[in-house]
């Protein structure tokens, strides 16, 4: 017990903070489910179909005269923003029905040069509405399988107790990154559904390490509760998570910063993912597996030959 002592002992698990965890995160999952069902998602072209543009002019872009031009010419529901430096922009419309590819992007070329300025049409994308839709079912589907695979990993390196509160986390991340997108009606493309899994990656790293060291002190702290056992583990990875998670911060806030308005979504989906799933990982995995009655017992190997047990002392 004198090691248990001299270790740091903040009580994440204890009875009263682990219900006022779970409460939280019941709270978070629901208010982003509830406006999943009701607002949906601001979904870009890669899912709604239309047509992206990437335009280069000679000196700084004027955004609201380019979206005044757009909307004379018959193109009011354009989205216009920049694209890295000033004089980058990205223009986004919405599907063309009955025109053809070629007559849009030649009226386009010709709205965006309405001033007589020189323009450099970097890269013209046309997406229809059915490819779009095949692209939200597949990142859904991808979501799924990457779950469920985790399951089956985390259940054969430990026991299928850990692998509910593994993947109880990682979908209570998932769910509440993406109802972020749907509370703030944010745009929603495929730079997000890349970094939802990124963050479900980060998020299962941080759970496995923690398991890790729980599964060892479950054998090492002998004849301490299964909480106790994991209060501690959880304060000896505490440094490192923190350490971890903050570092990753201050990269993406550099890059929501600095990236430009085309990579804010991304960045904006990592920040939310990885500051949620930080918290997960130290109360949600956790908590779930202690809920699930989790013990040294279950990571035991059951003897297959029962005439070994003779041999025992």
């Amino acid at each position: 017990m004198k090691l248990i002592k001299e270790r740091t002992n903040i009580d994440f698990l204890g009875s009263t903070r682990r219900k006022i965890a779970l409460s939280i995160s019941a709270a978070l999952v629901v208010v982003s489910l509830v406006s999943l069902a009701t607002r949906g998602l601001e979904f870009g072209i890669d899912f709604t179909g239309g047509v992206l543009l990437e335009v280069g002019y000679p000196q700084a872009a004027n955004l609201d005269e380019i979206r005044s031009n757009l909307a004379v010419a018959g193109f009011p529901d354009a989205q216009v923003q920049r694209f890295g430096r000033d004089t980058d922009v990205l223009v986004r419309l919405p599907p063309q029905p009955g025109n053809e590819a070629s007559e849009v992007r030649e009226k386009l070329q010709q709205t965006l040069q309405a001033n007589g300025e020189s323009i450099d049409l970097r890269r013209v994308e046309f997406v229809s509405a059915q490819v779009g839709s095949e692209l939200a079912e597949r990142g859904a589907l991808a979501m799924v399988i990457a779950l469920l695979m985790i399951f089956v990993y985390v259940m054969i390196r430990f026991q299928w107790k850990f692998s509910a509160g593994a993947v109880a986390a990682l979908a209570h991340d998932a769910i509440v990154t993406v109802g972020f997108f749907s509370v703030f009606a944010l745009p929603f493309d495929l730079t997000v559904v890349a970094a939802v899994l990124a963050v479900i990656g980060y998020s299962l790293n941080d759970t496995v390490v923690a398991f890790d060291r729980i599964r060892e002190n479950f054998f090492a702290l002998r004849g301490v509760s299964a909480e106790l056992a994991m209060n501690i583990s959880i304060n000896e990875m505490l440094a490192r998570t923190l350490i971890t998670g903050l570092t990753t911060l201050l990269v993406l806030v550099a890059l929501l910063t600095l990236g430009g308005e085309s990579i804010a979504p991304f960045s904006i989906a990592l920040i939310v993912g990885i500051i949620i799933g930080t918290y997960s990982s130290i109360y949600t995995a956790s908590a779930t597996a202690l809920a699930l009655d989790v013990n040294a017992q279950d990571l035991i190997e059951p003897i297959k030959d029962p005439s070994l047990i003779d041999d025992l002392p």
